[in-house]
Formats: C-alpha cells, sequence, structure tokens
C-alpha cells in the first residue's frame, strides 16, 4: 500500500516550512540577503541543512520565497491604504507615507527588498511586485484624472516614476545607519507634486539640518 501523508504530518510539515521561512527573513532583517545563507538559516533554526534542503531546493529559491512573502506584506499595507477615504491625492499621500515610514522602521530588510544585489531568481520576483505597484498607483492616478482632481496625464508613466521615485529617494537612506527625518515628507511632497496633486497643509516639508536614528521596530 501506498504510503500517505496523515493530516497531521502535513500541518507539521508546513510548521516546519513556515519556521524556516520566519527564521530566513529574520537573518535578512539584520544582514540582508547577504546573511542569508543556507547554514546561517539551520543554525539559527536549529535543524540540520539536510532538513531545510527538503524544503528548499538552494537558497535562491529560499531567497525568492522570503522576498516574495515579505513584500506581500508591503503591498498589501500600501493597497490599504489606496483604499482609504478621501480623494486621489489624500490616497495617494497615505500610501506613500505608509511605505516610507514602514521602510524606515526596518532599514535593513527594505534595503534587501529594493535595492540589494540578488540571485536573478529574487530579481524577477522585485520586476514582479514594482509592477504591481505601479497597477496600484494607476489605477488612484486614473481615478483623480477621471474625476477631474488630477490633471490630465498618461497613468501608466506616471505610475512607474512613482514606483521608480520612491525606491530611488529612499535607497541611499536605508543603506547608510542614520536617515534624515524629514525624508518622507520631502518624498511624498516631490511624488505628489509629479502627478499634480497637493500634499496636505498640515503635512508640508520642513526644512531639516539634523540627523536621527531611523526606528528601529519591524514591519508587521
Amino acid at each position: 500500500m501506498a504510503y500517505r501523508e496523515t493530516a497531521q504530518v502535513r500541518a507539521r510539515k508546513a510548521a516546519q516550512r513556515e519556521n524556516l521561512l520566519q527564521t530566513a527573513e529574520r537573518l535578512v532583517r539584520e544582514g540582508g540577503f547577504a546573511a542569508m545563507t543556507m547554514q546561517a538559516v539551520a543554525e539559527r533554526a536549529g535543524v540540520g541543512v539536510g532538513t531545510l534542503y527538503r524544503y528548499f531546493d538552494n537558497k535562491a529559491t529560499l531567497a525568492a520565497e522570503v522576498f516574495r512573502v515579505a513584500t506581500e506584506r508591503e503591498v498589501d499595507a500600501v493597497a490599504r491604504a489606496l483604499s482609504g477615504p478621501g480623494g486621489a491625492g489624500a490616497r495617494l499621500e497615505q500610501a506613500l507615507r505608509v511605505f516610507a515610514g514602514r521602510a524606515m522602521a526596518a532599514p535593513k530588510l527594505a534595503w534587501a527588498l529594493i535595492a540589494e544585489p540578488v540571485e536573478p531568481e529574487v530579481d524577477a520576483e522585485r520586476l514582479h511586485y514594482r509592477a504591481t505597484y505601479a497597477a496600484l498607483y494607476r489605477d488612484v492616478l486614473d481615478h483623480g484624472v477621471a474625476s477631474g482632481e488630477l490633471p490630465p496625464q498618461a497613468t501608466a508613466p506616471s505610475a512607474a516614476a512613482l514606483v521608480g521615485a520612491v525606491a530611488e529617494a529612499l535607497v541611499g537612506p536605508l543603506a547608510a545607519p542614520l536617515a534624515d527625518a524629514a525624508l518622507p515628507d520631502q518624498m511624498v511632497a516631490f511624488c505628489l507634486r509629479a502627478v499634480g496633486a497637493t500634499p496636505s497643509q498640515s503635512r508640508q516639508p520642513q526644512q531639516n539640518t539634523t540627523t536621527g536614528a531611523v526606528g528601529a521596530g519591524g514591519q508587521s
């Protein structure tokens, strides 16, 4: 009789796989994908390297899955902000602030997701999610143009440009130990001006000559 896994065995394997993924992500949060070696993940998880290879063929496969899971959380956070109340400009502003705030709260992870040199498998995921972000931004821009809130524009390239602007504005500060506290306001103001929206009066960027440590909290 052929062996069939029981529900209990399947649940145990799923829990083990999830634990390995979470362990791998913690290493990425600490030192980027370069710190997420198969040996390091196995040691941190308290399992043999052979056990890890039973769930993931190689580092590239594991890294791509960590990237996918972590980025899905960020995409979901941006999507929720874009679906909130207010006009197109207000929703776009909120989404940009959510993205920047979460990135600066977990700078190592954010840098790894946005710009760290990675395996081709991870790069493929990165391109996919850049397109996902662009589609979310394009939807809100379409609504803004249709309602007359935003000036007529080709929303596809505008949305793609927003994705690039946000990434480029954050990548330097995220790779450094310190970041200008005014950066989110400056980035948001630039992006809104680029699409013809107006930043909230209460959140206009201020000239800031001081720098401070970014938050140490993690993304959730």
